[in-house]
């Protein structure tokens, strides 16, 4: 686990907590699975993927990029620039 990981597990615990939600409402929020939040919250993750950590810094209100994410390449995924073009 990383000291990166382990401060989002942190974060979304005291996020939760201070709002008084359920996990089943913070994943409504972040339109994320109940897995994912559980993943993250028991610290058991590696860092997110960026989308993922997009979702939790717009809920936890933090600025876009404070969360570090996989990078793309190692998590397979393309630029949306490259991959728009696979739809035409």
């Amino acid at each position: 686990m990383s000291e990166e990981s382990a401060r989002l597990a942190r974060a979304l615990v005291e996020f939760r907590e201070a709002e008084g939600i359920s996990e089943r409402e913070l994943a409504r929020r972040t339109w994320l699975s109940h897995a994912t939040i559980r993943t993250f919250e028991r610290d058991h993750g590696d860092l997110p993927t960026p989308t993922v950590a997009r979702r939790f810094e717009e809920v936890l209100g933090w600025a876009p990029g404070s969360i570090k994410a996989t990078p793309p390449e190692a998590t397979g995924l393309e630029s949306s620039a490259d991959s728009g073009s696979d739809l035409e």
